[in-house]
């Protein structure tokens, strides 16, 4: 009959991931007249648990190429955005014990500029990004024990050198090459 123990042990007990897409307005030094690139540097991030919730919170470069003075000059402008997710991660079931919780966060997708346009002088721009976010916690788990015991191996030695070597003699046959078979044309 199989009796029930209880382990203690570190488990996700909440995960869920979010797509996010955020409006920001760029005033450039010169009045652009054509965009021509914008990409997405030195993300950061990190979440914290906030009674209920997890609280994520981040930065990134965004740098922007833009044209000016009708199309004859060009320059980079770069803004830091940052960014202060309050979210609600369902829990798969709630922790059997009272712990801390950590927070894990990846970036499943990275920032990327998915729009950018120029609107009276100013250049308006949409970055979109997914967020994954983990919690590990402590939880009980019961798993089924035998009560007989498993029986002992019977471990042995390795024999000796020694025991190898007089095993080695034994096979040897010193006859194996005798005179007899021994011809002249093999002595040459």
């Amino acid at each position: 009959m199989a009796n029930f123990r209880e382990i203690v042990t570190k488990s996700v007990i909440g995960k869920g991931k979010k797509t996010f897409s955020n409006n920001y307005t760029l005033k450039p030094e010169s009045t652009p007249t054509t965009i021509l690139g914008c990409w997405v540097i030195n993300h950061t991030f990190k979440g914290v648990k906030e009674q209920d919730k997890i609280r994520v919170s981040g930065s990134c470069d965004v740098n922007i190429w833009y044209a000016y003075d009708n199309d004859t000059k060009t320059v980079v402008s770069k803004q830091t955005i940052t960014y202060n997710e309050l979210l609600n991660v369902a829990r798969k079931r709630e922790g059997d014990i009272s712990s801390e919780e950590e927070v894990i966060v990846v970036s499943l997708k990275q920032p990327t500029c998915t729009k950018a346009e120029i609107v009276d002088g100013n250049i308006n721009y949409s970055i979109e990004k997914e967020l994954g976010i983990e919690i590990v916690g402590d939880t009980k788990i019961r798993i089924a024990v035998d009560e007989n015991e498993d029986e002992w191996d019977e471990i042995t030695d390795e024999k000796e050198e020694d025991e190898v070597m007089q095993e080695i003699e034994k096979e040897v046959d010193e006859n194996y090459l005798k005179e007899e078979n021994v011809t002249d044309e093999d002595n040459k």
